[in-house]
């Protein structure tokens, strides 16, 4: 249940049969001589280009357009819901070099030597389907969105992807018949199941750029960060999101805000211990904080406390012994959240504090039962939480090895700068800083929001469906994404 997967091909495609290798060869199919843009791994045009039936020959890598139609565009915001949400589809000739007969999602063309990409995607809907979006006054319009990088047995190239608003009738359109055999119009719902049925029947890059393009326009519905660094940062060379594999929510000030009232109580009996039981000045307790990251660390740094599981566990239980039943209460609008979330996506409380410590507020909220387990300052070494080692070992505890497919949500801009060094995905709670009391905020999140109960709004991707934050044509999406 998640917006992407990272891509494989292999199911979809097959090397080049002998036939078509016979006839690439003697030069029999289409445009067989043409010249086409041929480009190395990092889409660097090469100096002279090569022959079409070399680049299909050899897989070469070059560049190509891909375009997604959209017909009837925008009904689904105006409740119309998932299945109005219509693209045209090619069904290709079966005299083409490449995928002959197949569906083809976001047809296109192979880039000329010395041509323009953004040219030559406007030629190609123009003379395959009559489509033109260059004529002063045209009602079509066309942008472009992204550039990927694409390979399999049969194909390497460089995607150069746009989108076009199509606001005439099906019938106008006119097909080409050396290159289309039929332009049909199909909802997302329509592509989703035949593409699962009959996968054999698809452009396998086809499909992965219509992957691409859904999760790009869902991203910019939810206002998503471009961050360079992951798999979807670079518009560039953009990539499909792994699926999440584990979602980790900070406890204090994220799962549940109370004005900072847990945290005070923290700090005085942080401050409290530190005088009575080390015998240090009052404010030495906060000293050893800035210096060390936690006071914990300080006092054992320091000397002023033994380095023992005894002596720890006897700090962590005095300093967290506080009122948290008093404190806080069941929040019913958080466990509705969680029981929403998709359950194959495991979820951990991170926290810098005392396991006991957090299952106490998890109890007394109310949502102690949607986590798989608590990682707390024990379970990483008793090491600051901001920094790279604390989720290294979270990343282990979980099982998770793929950095990306961590969501992390904090109100630390320090934990959230040092989870994003590591490559999780995060988001900060809370836009007003508990020191300063001045807004907040982090270059190194996706998203930024006021309260936790806002997640369904950015994060709709990590929920079933029960959430009403999660809109139809986004669980359409998410759903598409999966069985593709």
């Amino acid at each position: 249940a998640a917006l992407a997967v990272r891509w494989s091909a292999a199911k979809y495609s097959a090397p080049l049969d002998a036939a078509l290798i016979e006839r690439l060869k003697s030069g029999e199919t289409l445009d067989a001589n043409e010249m086409v843009c041929t480009v190395d791994g990092n889409n660097v045009p090469t100096k002279a280009g090569a022959q079409r039936k070399y680049v299909r020959l050899n897989n070469l890598w070059h560049r190509a357009t891909y375009t997604v139609i959209r017909h009837e565009c925008g009904e689904e915001e105006k409740g119309g819901g998932c299945d109005s949400v219509h693209i045209l589809v090619q069904k290709r000739s079966t005299q083409k070099d490449y995928c002959p007969g197949k569906l083809d999602p976001a047809p296109g063309g192979v880039v000329g030597f010395g041509e323009e990409c953004f040219e030559n995607a406007k030629r190609e809907i123009k003379e395959e389907m009559g489509i033109d979006v260059s004529s002063p006054g045209s009602p079509h319009t066309i942008r472009k969105l992204f550039t990927f990088p694409y390979q399999d047995d049969r194909v390497r190239c460089w995607g150069y992807l746009y989108e076009v608003q199509y606001n005439g009738e099906l019938g106008d359109i006119r097909c080409q018949e050396e290159e289309v055999q039929e332009v049909l119009q199909f909802s997302l719902a329509d592509i989703k199941k035949r593409a699962q049925d009959e996968p054999e029947d698809w452009m396998p890059d086809g499909l992965h750029a219509l992957k691409l393009y859904l999760q790009h326009r869902h991203d910019r519905k939810v206002g998503r960060r471009l961050l360079h660094g992951y798999s979807s940062g670079n518009l560039e060379a953009y990539g499909l999101r792994p699926k999440p594999e584990a979602i980790f929510f900070d406890c204090d000030d994220c799962l549940y805000f109370d004005d900072w009232e847990v945290a005070k109580h923290l700090t005085e009996k942080i401050e409290e211990w530190c005088v009575k039981h080390a015998g240090l000045p009052e404010g030495e307790a906060y000293r050893l904080y800035k210096k060390h990251g936690t006071a914990l660390r300080g006092l054992l740094a320091e000397g002023h406390m033994e380095h023992c599981d005894d002596a720890i566990d006897g700090y962590l239980k005095d300093v967290h012994d506080l009122p948290i039943d008093d404190l806080l209460e069941p929040d019913e609008e958080l466990q509705q959240m969680l029981e929403d979330m998709d359950p194959s996506i495991p979820k951990y409380v991170f926290t810098a504090s005392a396991r006991h410590h957090a299952e106490r507020c998890l109890q007394a909220l109310g949502v102690q039962n949607y986590f798989e387990d608590i990682i707390d300052v024990r379970s990483v070494g008793l090491v600051t939480k901001h920094s790279d080692e604390a989720f290294r070992a979270a990343m282990k505890i979980a099982g998770v090895k793929d950095p990306e497919a961590c969501v992390f949500l904090d109100d630390s801009v320090k934990n959230i700068e040092a989870a994003r060094r590591i490559g999780w995905r995060n988001i900060l709670v809370g836009r007003v800083g508990r020191d300063c009391g001045k807004p907040i905020s982090s270059e190194h999140s996706e998203h930024e929001i006021d309260r936790i109960h806002q997640l369904p709004d950015v994060h709709p991707e990590l929920f079933t469906g029960g959430s009403d934050s999660v809109g139809s044509t986004q669980q359409l999406a998410r759903s598409l994404l999966r069985g593709l």
